[in-house]
């Protein structure tokens, strides 16, 4: 099914029936309410207890007085205006506008009918100001830079009351390689229906957009291989990334150590190389932070690797494009060039702390026997009852020492993190992190099975501390 067919299939009972009623008791404090899509609910619920927006705003704030947007930011906003502005002859009978925003949910520009512009000013539904989930509450724009697809508000389905008469239907344009936000582009009816293939506009304009982007992707792409190729040879291993941390390609060497195949060059986003190494990944993000403020930046950092105890020196060096980021080339090996990039990974030890974890030792029990584990390879512990039990590279095992306290005392300062009364996590081996219903975080591990660890609110804090969040 398209993007566009979701979207027009959406169920339509808003306003003051069962969705109102619904709204009013979340808005109470009710976490369990009946008849709201689950994305909306969602919705709400960063609303309540991540944004603390308040529901009885009447009127959007005003955006930040200035906000930089790139050559590409710059050429996407210009071509989705063209696209918005033919919407809005569609839109205008139907007390109808289209708005174009920035990432951040800054309006930048509006079509439509006039009387319906002067209505939406009322709410600064209007240039300038700011319709961002975290200010203006669900909102077709704000949720659609939060979600991937289009989005469908409608009614009571907007988190703040003042804005109930409006139905909204908005999607982001997002960079093909780092998935983050661009644009988005929004429809927005007074007290009438959205037209029926509001969903069909939406997605053909985001996919024209996006496809521009595709191809400057595929010609960064032929840059990082370039790159890669001129400085092939000249240490023990290279490799070119994209920016979000995607291997484009490798050498032999590199391949082995990154866990992907040599010499393969990967130039459609879409099937660039994985790694799985979370180092690496938040190095390339430390990276492209720097050189989109000096490209002239070359940094140096650790990393562990698919291969060896110990963490890897490696040295990054941004590669450009046309003016613009399209990666960097790593060079792993002792390097006296760049600068040291402390807070590249928020969760990597220092070289002394790594080194002291890698040859300390975990004691599990398989049968008769007893099993040294190497820290990194133990992903996360827990108890049951007085037994703890050690999710593992070698599976589950039970660990020779008793209780769960014990080992959290003995692991505290070898980047393990008591999560919850029942679960102790290796901080590096968190894959993602989820939101539930309620506010409650869930740590996606990169165990085999992809286990799920919860986050118990006592220890929220100490979590967000320690991932940076």
């Amino acid at each position: 099914m398209s993007d566009g067919q979701r979207l027009d299939s959406a169920p339509v009972s808003t306003g003051k029936g069962s969705v109102f009623a619904a709204w009013e008791q979340f808005v109470q404090g009710e976490d369990h309410v009946r008849g709201v899509r689950p994305e909306v609910l969602l919705s709400w619920h960063r609303c309540r207890e991540q944004y603390r927006v308040d529901p009885h705003l009447t009127e959007a704030p005003l955006a930040a007085a200035h906000s930089d947007h790139t050559l590409e930011q710059d050429v996407v906003l210009t071509e989705l205006g063209g696209l918005a502005a033919s919407v809005a002859r569609e839109v205008e009978g139907r007390n109808g506008i289209v708005t174009v925003a920035d990432a951040t949910g800054r309006i930048l520009a509006t079509w439509g009918d006039q009387a319906t512009v002067a209505r939406a000013a009322d709410a600064n539904l209007a240039t300038w100001s700011c319709w961002s989930e975290s200010t203006a509450g669900t909102n077709g724009m704000g949720t659609a830079l939060e979600t991937h697809g289009p989005v469908l508000i409608r009614g009571a389905e907007h988190w703040c009351q003042a804005f109930h008469g409006w139905a909204c239907a908005g999607i982001a344009v997002r960079d093909v390689v780092t998935r983050d936000p661009i644009a988005v582009l929004n429809i927005s009816c007074w007290r009438t229906p959205l037209p029926e293939i509001t969903g069909r506009w939406l997605s053909h304009a985001v996919s024209q957009t996006q496809g521009a982007l595709k191809g400057r992707a595929r010609d960064s792409a032929g840059e990082l291989i370039a790159a890669f190729a001129q400085a092939k040879g000249r240490g023990p291993a290279v490799a070119a990334i994209d920016t979000a941390g995607k291997v484009v390609i490798a050498d032999e060497r590199a391949g082995l150590l990154m866990g992907v195949p040599a010499e393969a060059p990967a130039v459609e986003p879409a099937i660039r190389w994985h790694t799985s190494l979370p180092d690496l990944i938040r190095v390339a993000e430390y990276a492209s932070g720097r050189a989109a403020k000096d490209p002239d930046w070359v940094g140096s950092t650790q990393i562990y690797t698919h291969l060896g105890d110990e963490p890897t020196p490696v040295t990054v060096r941004p590669v450009f494009f046309s003016g613009q980021l399209a990666g960097h080339l790593i060079m792993f090996g002792n390097s006296d060039d760049g600068q040291p990039c402390p807070s590249a990974a928020p969760m990597m030890m220092s070289a002394m702390s790594a080194a002291k974890m890698s040859m300390r030792r975990i004691v599990a029990v398989r049968g008769d026997r007893m099993v040294l584990l190497r820290l990194p390879e133990v992903s996360f512990a827990e108890a049951d009852g007085n037994d703890v039990w050690l999710s593992t590279d070698q599976g589950r095992l039970r660990a020779s020492s008793a209780g769960l306290d014990k080992l959290t005392h003995e692991l505290a300062e070898a980047g393990f993190l008591r999560v919850h009364r029942r679960y102790v996590v290796n901080l590096s081996r968190i894959r993602e992190i989820e939101r539930g219903f309620k506010g409650e975080l869930f740590l996606v591990m990169d165990s085999r099975g992809g286990d799920v660890v919860p986050v118990s609110r006592r220890n929220t804090p100490a979590v967000r501390e320690a991932l940076g969040l």
